[in-house]
Formats: C-alpha cells, structure tokens, sequence
C-alpha cells in the first residue's frame, strides 16, 4: 500500500497509511479476500481495532466472532487453543480482550508479592494464600490465570528472575488448590466408580504441579502397552474375546483359562518386552510413587507398579484386586467362583517381583512372618491411595531436613489429610510442621483446634503449640524494635558472617540468607533438644542465624567451627534465586 502522500489524503482510520482511493479499492474487495490480508501475522490487535474503526465495511468484516479476531487470539496466545473445539464458533474479540484484562491483572499481583513479601515478612503461605484469593476474586477462567504466570515463566531467561520466582510460586499453589478440588469430587463418586489410576495421577500432579501430567495422557500410554499385549494375545488365541474390547468398553473374561491367557501375555510384555521392574537399588525414591515417572523410567515400587498392572488386566477383561499387604502391597486374582471370603481361593500377584504368582502360605515368605487373614483381603481405591500417600509421606519423614524433603512432607500431608481429614496423628505432625517452619500460624491454630475435639487426651501438646503459635501471631502484630547488633563488638567476635551474605546448608543442602544473628542459640530448651543442637560440635554455644531460606521459609542454623558443622559462605553473583 503507498503512503498517504502517494495517492491523496491519508485516511485518518488507517493511521494515516492509506489512502481514500486505496481505502475504497480495499471496500470493493470481497470479504474473504479482506480477511485473509487481514490475518497477515505483520498485523497486531491495535492494526486490527484501527482498521475496524475506518468504515462500516470493515467493522463488518472485523467482527467479534469473525476469522480476523480469531487469528489474532490464537497467534498470541497459542498455548490456549487446546481449550477451543476445532472450527469452534465463540466470539474472539470479547475472549481476546478477557484474556487481555486478566495477563494485566496477574502480572500486577505477581509484582506485588515481592514489595509485600519484604515489607510486612509474613510467611510465604500468607503471601502466596493472599495471592490466590486475589486472582479467585478475579473470576477469570483458570486457564487464563495459568497462560499468564506460564508466560511469565517464559519469557527471556535472563530478565525478570524475581517475577519468574513469584510466578512459579503462584503456579505451584494455583495448581495444587485446583487438584485438591478435583481430588475431593473424586472422593464424593461412588467406590465403585473410583479407579485407582486416576486417584494415583491426582497424587501425582498435586506433588508434581508444574510437570506435564494428565490422566489422558496416562491412559494414552496405558492404551499403547494395551496394545502390545493384544498383539501378543493374538499370537496364542487369534479369537481371544479381549482382542474385541475396544477402548472404554466394560469387559469381563469368564473363562479362567482365557484370564490365564491374557496373564501370561501380560507380563511377557510389561516385564520381557519393555523391561518394567522393581525398583530395588533406589527404593525410597520418590520418583517411584509417581505413575507419570514410573511409566518413563519402568520402574517403581510394589503399590505403584501394582497399580498399574491391575489397570492394564481390568482393559483386557482380567479383574485383579488390590491387597494392602504388610511391606510389599499385591493384587490377588480368583481362581474359583467370585465373591469367595477363602484367602486359599486366590492367586497372589506380586507386579513389584515381575508378576511372580504366590499362594496366601509364599505371600509370608515374600516378608518373613505370618499375619492374619484380614490383611489378604481386598481393599477399596481409597485405601490404596491412603497406603500410596502413605509411602510418599515416609519418605519426606525420612528426609534431612532439607527443602526437598519438606516440601514432600507438606505435600503428602496435605493429600492424606484430604482422604483422612480425622487422622489425629497426622494432624498433629501437620501442626508442627508448619509450626517449625513458621508457617500459616492461623492455620495451625485451626488444625490445633480441630484435633482438641477429636482427642482432648492431645491437650498437653496442643496446649504447647496454641501458646507459641499465638506468641507468633502477637509479635507479627507488635513486632518488638529490633536490637541493634554490631559484629565489632568484643561480645559478637566469634560471629563470622554478617546479615546480606547468600549461604549453603552444608547438612541440608539449602541456600539462605542472612537476616539476623545471634551471638548464642537463644531457643528455648525444648527446641534445642528436639533440634539435637547439642550434637553439633559447639552446641548451642556458638553464633546462631536467622536465614531466608529460597523456598521461603525462615530458619535458624547454627554458624558451625567445622567442616562437617552447618553453615558455609557461597559465592553467588546474581542476587535473584
């Protein structure tokens, strides 16, 4: 097109680049025609809103729920159009200025955090908690929210670090809140329409937020190993009735030697074929509670892998149940007429030993003692993701302390207490958890207050924790006026590091920094008995720090006078995490 000094007076609509002749030769075109120059990529939604405001002919052809809206909608934000039908028909221009209003919004709140962060120094699950109700309040549809904080997260590596911090944060705790909502609605279905496999991938996604797991990409993969093993069924029985089931399909053998068929051909495939196998050398690993990784490195532990047989039989017609065995969870698969109470009718199938078949006398061999019958019994989906939750809750127990371990704690206790709301002892562990980490005071006195009711026998401990946790509370109110410390003082000589500095936890492996000290542990007795300073090498009789630790907790670690004590200077040349 020429410039509005080539062909007469610019047209003021167009910006001024074109000219009336040029504007009534573009009119004249037919609408499809006008739509396609209109989609050329070179043109953004301001060229857009000013060609629609040159002349009526053009407003018509941009019209909200026209090709040229929806061109420009789906080129911004691509990553959405998994949310849309093909060819689906909606009005673009008011998604595009939704979409618009909710990025701005999002990208307001998430700056915010850091200015509230450090101002007020709530803890971190205030912050992110205020956080999310402001972008609830929004009302804006949740995969606007997610397309913003990903695109944040996104965009060039090397710019905005404290943005790209906050908007993790938030898109960690925006997932999870939305998975624990799925998760209860899959509590509230009838047992008998619960699956196994998609309570195991909600405990997936909820520890593993911000990966790329779903229960139909699972079940894609599920429907792939389906597949081999209906090739390999076909080369022992080509009119085998599961060779007919097709996907979703209720089914049942009947036949035992047609189950047996399919039994066989199974494991050649998960256990021969694709080399699925008990993860013996790494057994405490996480990763192996995870149905999305277990599928990726074919190797888990008994409850995960038993997981997934069962549901790879029950597409191809074979029922196996699941029993929560002591140490080593197995599936039990009949052998006479269904609905037997008999443990001896059954034939036990350890998927973490490659599909081995135990009668009920070898299942006590498997872990050295006899137990009674009860525990040969079959159990519902909620126990097995009591007992899966369970593990990972172990784990994080097992932990050193460290960010990693803390965060599978409070994620698996999160998760349990879904399913168990009333599990006092976890409840408790809960409690203190956030209590030590300082952490969501009000919460805890929520949970304090919950578990009174369900045992007052627990009062001494509750007792302890509502007195600190208000202690807490009252000091976030009334902040006492900090004391002014100087390292050049004859009293402070033995401290080594001053308040800015960026420090590792040699023992547990986190980064920090410094925000205040103190010449001497000044904890209470019980602390530093539960926190077994008196094993470190000078006790409590040496500097203590306060550190901000980079999952946003606050800590108190001991300065150490040896290599193998807690604190060491890092040298970190960028102060964004």
């Amino acid at each position: 097109m020429a410039t509005s000094g080539a062909g007469g007076e610019g047209y003021s609509g167009l910006n001024g680049i074109v000219s009336e002749t040029e504007h009534k030769i573009m009119t004249d075109l037919p609408a499809e025609l006008l739509e396609y120059i209109l989609c050329f990529p070179v043109l953004k939604h301001v060229d857009i809103c000013n060609v629609s405001c040159s002349c009526k002919r053009l407003h018509d052809v941009c019209h909200g729920r026209g090709k040229v809206w929806g061109h420009q909608y789906k080129l911004r934000w691509p990553r959405l159009q998994k949310h849309y039908r093909q060819n689906e028909c909606c009005d673009w221009l008011k998604e595009y200025r939704t979409r618009h209003t909710v990025g701005l919004q999002i990208r307001r709140t998430v700056v915010s955090i850091s200015k509230r962060f450090f101002t007020e120094v709530p803890c971190v699950g205030q912050v992110l908690g205020d956080s999310f109700a402001e972008i609830e309040s929004l009302g804006a549809p949740e995969h606007f929210c997610e397309d913003e904080l990903l695109s944040i997260l996104n965009s060039d590596r090397r710019k905005s670090l404290t943005l790209k911090y906050y908007a993790k944060k938030i898109l960690y705790f925006l997932r999870q809140q939305n998975i624990l909502r799925s998760l209860k609605m899959f509590l509230e279905q009838p047992a008998e329409q619960q699956s196994a496999l998609e309570g195991a991938v909600l405990v997936d996604q909820y520890c593993n937020p911000l990966a790329d797991v779903s229960l139909d990409g699972i079940s894609s993969q599920l429907e792939e190993i389906t597949d081999k093993v209906k090739k390999m069924l076909r080369m022992k029985n080509s009119s085998h009735p599961s060779l007919r089931v097709t996907q979703g399909d209720c089914f049942a053998v009947e036949d035992f030697e047609l189950e047996r068929q399919v039994v066989v051909a199974l494991n050649a495939v998960l256990y021969e074929q694709l080399q699925y196998k008990g993860n013996e050398c790494d057994y405490y690993n996480p990763l192996n509670s995870y149905i999305h990784q277990v599928l990726l490195r074919r190797t888990g532990i008994p409850i995960s892998l038993s997981v997934l047989y069962m549901t790879l039989a029950r597409k191809l017609g074979v029922q196996l149940e699941p029993v929560n065995f002591p140490n080593h969870f197995l599936l039990r698969w009949c052998q006479h007429q269904r609905g037997s109470g008999d443990i001896y009718d059954f034939v036990y199938i350890d998927a973490f030993g490659k599909g081995k078949q135990l009668t009920a006398k070898e299942c006590e061999y498997l872990i050295g003692h006899q137990v009674t019958a009860d525990y040969y019994s079959a159990i519902s989906t909620t126990e097995v993701l009591l007992r899966m939750v369970g593990n990972l809750l172990n784990i994080g127990k097992r932990g050193e302390g460290n960010e990693k371990s803390y965060q599978l704690l409070r994620d698996s206790l999160d998760l349990y207490l879904t399913i168990n709301p009333d599990n006092v002892q976890y409840l408790l562990l809960q409690a203190r958890l956030y209590f030590h980490l300082g952490i969501w005071p009000e919460k805890v006195l929520d949970i304090l207050q919950h578990i009174q009711a369900l045992d007052p026998s627990q009062h001494g401990a509750v007792g302890y924790l509502v007195q600190h946790t208000l202690e807490h509370i009252q000091h976030k109110k009334h902040p006492v006026e900090p004391e002014v410390k100087r390292r050049s003082a004859p009293e402070h000589v033995e401290v080594q590091y001053s308040v800015g500095l960026i420090m590792k936890h040699k023992r547990s492996g986190y980064n920090c920094v410094i925000y205040g000290w103190d010449p001497k542990c000044t904890m209470s007795q019980e602390w530093i008995t539960t926190m077994r300073v008196h094993q470190l090498s000078s006790g409590a009789n040496q500097p203590f720090y306060n550190v901000l630790v980079q999952d946003g907790t606050c800590r108190y670690a001991a300065q150490g006078t040896s290599p193998l004590d807690t604190l060491t200077y890092i040298l970190i040349v960028s102060r964004q995490w």
